[in-house]
C-alpha cells in the first residue's frame, strides 16, 4: 500500500520541480537620452551609436537615461515575476548614491521579451554618472538569473 504513494508523491514532485519557470536575462542596454528623451536619431543601430556616442561628448544634452533589458523566461511562474535594476553612480563622498529601479513583467510566448527602464530627472541628477549595475529576474523570492556590469 505504502509503493504506490510513494510513487505518486515521487511523479507529483517531479512534475512540479519540471514545470517551475526558468529564466534569464539575455541583454542590458543603457542608453543615454537627450532632451526629447530620444536614445537615438533614426531606428538605424549604428545612427544610435554614433547619437550614443555624441551624448557623451556632450553632457549638457542629456536628460536621463534608459536600460533596455532583452529577458525570457520559460515554464510557469509561481507569482508575477520582476526585473529589478540596481545603479551606482559616481561618489560624492564615503557612498556612491544608488536607486533601484522596478517592473513586473509577464512571460508568454516563444521569444525572448523587452522592458525599458526610464532614469529621469531628479533620481538621474542624484546618481550622475552611472558608474555600475545589475540587472535581476525574480519569481517572487526565487532568483532565475541576473547580469551585471564590470565594476559592480
Amino acid at each position: 500500500m505504502r509503493r504506490p504513494f510513494l510513487i505518486l508523491a515521487l511523479c507529483f514532485v517531479m512534475c512540479a520541480a519540471a514545470s517551475a519557470a526558468t529564466g534569464r536575462v539575455i541583454k542590458v542596454l543603457p542608453q543615454l537620452l537627450d532632451l526629447n528623451g530620444q536614445h537615438a536619431l533614426t531606428p538605424s543601430l549604428y545612427d544610435r551609436d554614433a547619437y550614443q556616442k555624441y551624448l557623451r561628448l556632450h553632457p549638457d544634452k542629456i536628460s536621463g537615461m534608459r536600460f533596455a533589458v532583452e529577458w525570457k523566461v520559460s515554464g510557469t511562474a509561481a507569482a508575477p515575476l520582476k526585473l529589478r535594476i540596481e545603479v551606482r553612480g559616481t561618489t560624492h563622498g564615503d557612498l556612491p548614491p544608488t536607486t533601484v529601479l522596478e517592473q513586473e513583467v509577464k512571460p508568454g510566448g516563444w521569444f525572448s521579451h523587452w522592458a525599458s527602464f526610464p532614469l529621469k530627472g531628479d533620481e538621474y541628477k542624484k546618481i550622475g554618472e552611472v558608474t555600475a549595475w545589475r540587472v535581476t529576474l525574480w519569481d517572487n523570492n526565487h532568483l532565475l538569473s541576473e547580469q551585471k556590469s564590470f565594476l559592480w
